[in-house]
């Protein structure tokens, strides 16, 4: 392995839209987990995005960098792993002997008892913060001034009031930039010797924490601020400025690292000997600590993120996924791979902005230069950065263009990659057996519906924008453009299945109404075809490893959401198409109203939401159809020829295979019974008799009143 200080330098962006939306220790752990990776701490910086200019994760960062101080260390000199410690301190210790152990076990339960205290001063911070501004407000707002809210050093908080009032609420406020602990001083620093039988004793540990800085974008109502991107983009032009690493990687702010070496290891393909330079981003799989055994929503995908994904390392490489990627700093902007690129390349204002430091800095990143060290935080230093974070710097320019982030698509990460494709560079998926990352998901239903509207009526977007698969990216490769014309175009599918899910729903037509059966040919055909592609998938499968389990739920899902979200994200996208008004999607809330004693809580809660109603109605014409076809058996059993019978146990297994795709949805409906899915057994047969019962009783009648 190269020397520590022969390791390329990389920036670490953390977004998070609302600490209401998205609970604070998520992001807390996120970063903390960052701090502690095994990465030399003069390498490694993490930049911050809150992209609701609240005081509250300002503040909660200035209590990370006294709380990291502590847990860093704690981690390096232990080698502890997840660096996030709320995972941490879930984990069940091993059996520990021997002095070593001692030692361990008096600074953990030291590191555990400080946390807890940490988390309690998190806790408090909004009644910290309120009641501070009551008391700064009493002596300093003039009466009839609108309340401000106030900074522990006595100072207003540029960003959004407890009060809202003009340029001080959300969507309106200036932008920020606070460096929360500096770049660390270089040389090997080692902790001082403490008391050993209670404070954790560093003094070979080295000390040193990571550079960290709190970054809000200016809001402004008279500019589009473009949701992720633009706030990802702000991040760009930020640590352009202070560090400019050649590598930046990102994370939603619900993620966190869970293994210490995942850095190096994707650093590792971007240095290749072999195609390394032409490598613009490194993915990892995204993997979720909080969903239930089962999987009932699909949340893992593992067919997706381990088979399709993977399998794009044969062709340009995977997509970008918007969460634990690695980039190479010059592929965002805008840069062609060595291979495509001309000799002689120039950071044009015109292109990037009119920062004279960060044009500067994009020369640089050209030129592969490493800064050792970032500029003096002087006031002109800082007045620039805040320059390049203000909601009108985009115009005029490429950023979310041709540079950076893409801009005017709801799924910014599919189209970046695309971009980043089509201009010839290849990208690597890397998958490691301790996994690499490990986040959150919406776990609750109509949390995850309203994710795959996003993400489906994003895709569709791309399609009928200038990105389009079929015209755009001029160096794409054919298969690449396929599998992204496969990106974008599936939620068409879902009119299709929509229609075949209500197919099977033959018996509740009258008997005189006769539906032309297939031609044998065409029957043997389609079952050829049938056989054909379920053999591909499991092959596909079996060479991924994905479980039949994961497939299984894969499959359900699918069609769960083939029958709600993506019929949803065909109409927005009709909608869009005839109004020429944009998108505007909810954003999935990683809040969660759980039972404190059940962390699967949220999955049993059914919220509901009008998107549900062709599932709904999917699931209550098979159920009744099945029941009729009970009663068609019981009052035509002893009229119907042999080919009748089997064509109905035909329609009969159609009509049993969509409840089968529909079941976790079944479960959902039952909330808390679904812990009992015996119940869910007993109940459907029930459902089925009584079903067939009114049907053999109407029949009865019918044919009484009006004899045949």
């Amino acid at each position: 392995m190269a020397p520590l200080s022969s390791l390329a330098s990389i920036d670490v962006f953390v977004t998070t839209a609302d600490p209401v939306s998205e609970p604070i220790l998520y992001t807390i752990n996120s970063i903390l987990s960052i701090l502690a990776t095994d990465y030399p701490v003069d390498r490694l910086a993490c930049y911050v995005s809150d992209d609701s200019g609240a005081l509250i994760l300002y503040e909660a960062l200035v209590e990370v960098a006294k709380f990291a101080t502590l847990w860093v260390p704690f981690c390096h000199k232990h080698c502890i792993e997840p660096g996030a410690p709320e995972n941490y301190f879930e984990l069940e210790l091993p059996p520990l002997i021997g002095r070593a152990s001692e030692e361990f076990m008096n600074d953990y339960k030291w590191v555990q008892m400080e946390y807890d205290d940490f988390k309690i001063r998190l806790d408090n911070l909004p009644d910290t913060i309120r009641k501070r501004s009551v008391v700064y407000n009493s002596m300093r707002t003039p009466e009839g001034d609108a309340e401000a809210t106030w900074m522990a050093n006595g100072m207003q908080w540029p960003g959004t009031w407890i009060d809202p009032t003009e340029n001080h609420r959300k969507g309106d406020y200036t932008g920020i930039v606070k460096v929360v602990m500096d770049h660390p001083i270089h040389g090997d620093h080692h902790g001082p010797q403490v008391n050993a039988e209670r404070n954790p004793s560093f003094n070979t540990t080295d000390v040193r924490l990571p550079m960290l800085v709190y970054v809000s974008r200016e809001k402004n109502p008279s500019y589009d601020h473009n949701k992720k991107a633009g706030a990802l983009n702000a991040l760009l032009r930020v640590s352009a400025l202070l560090s400019n690493a050649q590598f930046i990687i990102n994370f939603d702010c619900d993620h966190y690292i869970n293994n210490s070496q995942a850095l190096r290891a994707a650093v590792c393909f971007m240095l290749d000997q072999r195609e390394g330079d032409n490598t613009a981003f490194v993915q990892f799989p995204q993997r979720f600590n909080n969903v239930d055994p089962t999987d009932r929503y699909g949340n893992h995908n593992r067919v997706f993120f381990d088979g399709t994904m993977l399998a794009l390392n044969g062709l340009q490489g995977p997509s970008y996924l918007g969460t634990g990627c690695m980039f190479r700093r010059i592929a965002l902007y805008g840069i062609d791979p060595p291979h495509c690129r001309p000799g002689n390349i120039t950071a044009d204002s015109n292109k990037y902005g009119e920062s004279t430091p960060l044009t500067n800095s994009v020369s640089k990143a050209i030129k592969q230069e490493r800064s050792t060290t970032p500029p003096p935080l002087d006031d002109t230093f800082v007045a620039e950065m805040e320059m390049v974070v203000t909601a009108s710097y985009d115009n005029g320019t490429d950023w979310g263009k041709g540079v950076g982030y893409i801009y005017d698509i709801a799924t910014e990460d599919i189209v970046t990659g695309f971009r980043i494709h089509g201009q010839g560079w290849r990208t690597m998926y890397c998958t490691m057996e301790h996994d690499a990352f490990c986040g959150t998901a919406p776990i609750n239903l109509t949390e995850r519906l309203h994710q795959i509207v996003r993400w489906s009526g994003g895709s569709l977007e791309m399609f009928f924008s200038h990105n389009n698969p079929l015209v755009g990216g001029q160096r794409l490769q054919l298969l690449q453009r396929v599998s992204y014309l496969n990106m974008t175009v599936y939620p068409v599918t879902s009119l299709f299945i929509l229609l075949y899910a209500l197919c099977p729903v033959m018996w509740l037509i009258p008997d005189e109404i006769h539906i032309q059966r297939p031609f044998t040919r065409y029957f043997v055909y389609l079952l050829i075809i049938i056989l054909m592609i379920h053999m591909i998938g499991w092959l596909e499968i079996k060479w991924a490893g994905v479980t039949w389990m994961d497939y299984r739920r894969n499959e359900q899902f699918f069609m769960i959401g083939s029958t709600s979200a993506y019929p949803i994200a065909v109409l927005h996208m009709a909608k869009t198409l005839l109004t020429k008004k944009g998108i505007h999607f909810r954003f999935t809330s990683k809040q969660t109203n759980a039972d404190t004693n059940d962390r699967y809580a949220d999955l049993y809660e059914l919220q509901w939401t009008p998107m549900l109603i062709p599932t709904m109605f999917v699931l209550v014409a098979n159920i009744g159809a099945i029941g009729v076809a009970m009663g068609k058996a019981v009052v035509y059993m002893g009229v119907w020829t042999a080919a009748k019978k089997m064509h109905a146990a035909l329609g009969l297994l159609f009509n049993v295979w969509i409840m089968v795709l529909l079941y976790p949805l079944a479960l959902a409906i039952m909330g808390r019974w679904a812990k009992r899915p015996i119940v869910l057994v007993v109940l459907l047969p029930a459902v089925f008799v009584v079903v067939g019962v009114i049907y053999v009783a109407l029949h009865i009648l019918l044919a009484n009143v009006i004899p045949i």
